[in-house]
């Protein structure tokens, strides 16, 4: 019986333009780029006169495993934490940049999977991938570059939270660190898959992010690092006490049986876990939230961040310390 071997194709196959026209042939173009990748530089439309730029690092071992995720998750990943920032101003996505270093056995499978994560989550706000850069790495490296434009709003910043505004929450709380400690205890697709994907790939809330900015909010985060910790810079930046009430935090029940079998506190993953890219922003208190808002507490006179009353650190991840 005759066996059909099926040889796979290496970026050191391809080489760098090789590969750059592969990635660029996979990638769609909407109408904020004027000129894509293939120049020097991108062309880009900026109607606003204004543009919202971010910009994140992303390392392997660090903030995701090839052994964890596939490249479509990971792609999905790196552009949905750039596009969560620039929402969090109250911005439209118009562009991302990406800067990837790989080892030179990446195959073009891989490339292809990584590519179209970050193709089909730019899609979902109407974003393109207009350019970027490669290098062969050791382990695969990503920097990603996210543009906005803030279609004639003012930029929605962590420093104008007022005395007596709510604070509201929009998008998941804790259900990516859950999955990242069912991954740990090597168990997590097993019971939870919804945790495990929650980690593997977010889900920002982006249109409440525009939408929060037309509603007036006042101060407004992504939170990526933790709910109390991105509280806390919105408190510090805005020289006031945020006031949480523990009672009004949504703990589904996948979350609670997951803590039950791992010996965790719900709350904790909720209050602490990072990586879910949920928006917590402040609000007139007058103002009619949607649906989609969660009102969690209260801004106050005075400094950090208080559950219950009483004075909280803001756990959560920092780079250098965890």
């Amino acid at each position: 019986m005759q066996r059909t071997w099926r040889c796979a194709i290496t970026a050191a196959d391809l080489g760098e333009f090789g590969i750059i026209a592969r990635i660029a042939g996979r990638l769609p173009q909407f109408p904020a780029v004027l000129l894509g990748p293939g120049d020097d530089a991108a062309v880009l439309r900026a109607p606003d006169g204004r543009v919202v730029v971010t910009t994140d690092l992303l390392l392997e071992g660090r903030h995701f495993r090839r052994d964890w995720s596939s490249p479509y998750d990971i792609g999905r990943k790196a552009a949905a934490q750039n596009l969560a920032d620039v929402v969090a101003m109250g911005a439209d996505p118009t562009a991302l940049f990406v800067g990837l270093g790989m080892p030179k056995d990446t195959t073009t499978d891989w490339l292809d999977g990584l590519t179209d994560g970050f193709g089909d989550e730019c899609a979902l706000v109407g974003a393109s991938v207009a350019g970027g850069d490669i290098a062969r790495s050791d382990l695969v490296v990503l920097g990603v570059t996210a543009l906005g434009d803030l279609g004639g709003r003012a930029p929605v910043t962590r420093s104008g939270a007022r005395p007596g505004d709510v604070v509201a929450v929009a998008g998941r709380l804790g259900h990516a660190a859950a999955g990242l400690a069912l991954f740990l205890a090597g168990r997590p697709d097993r019971d939870f898959p919804e945790l495990a994907d929650a980690h593997r790939r977010p889900r920002p809330p982006y249109a409440c992010g525009p939408g929060a900015a037309e509603l007036g909010a006042t101060a407004m985060a992504d939170v990526s690092d933790g709910l109390l910790q991105d509280l806390g810079h919105i408190a510090a930046a805005s020289r006031v006490r945020i006031d949480v009430d523990p009672t009004a935090l949504l703990v589904p029940g996948p979350l609670a049986a997951a803590a039950a079998e791992l010996g965790e506190d719900p709350l904790n993953w909720v209050l602490t876990g990072g990586e879910d890219h949920a928006l917590a922003a402040a609000f007139p208190p007058d103002v009619r939230l949607p649906g989609e808002w969660c009102v969690i507490g209260q801004v106050a006179e005075g400094e950090g961040v208080q559950v219950s009353g009483r004075e909280q650190s803001r756990g959560g991840w920092d780079h250098f310390r965890d």
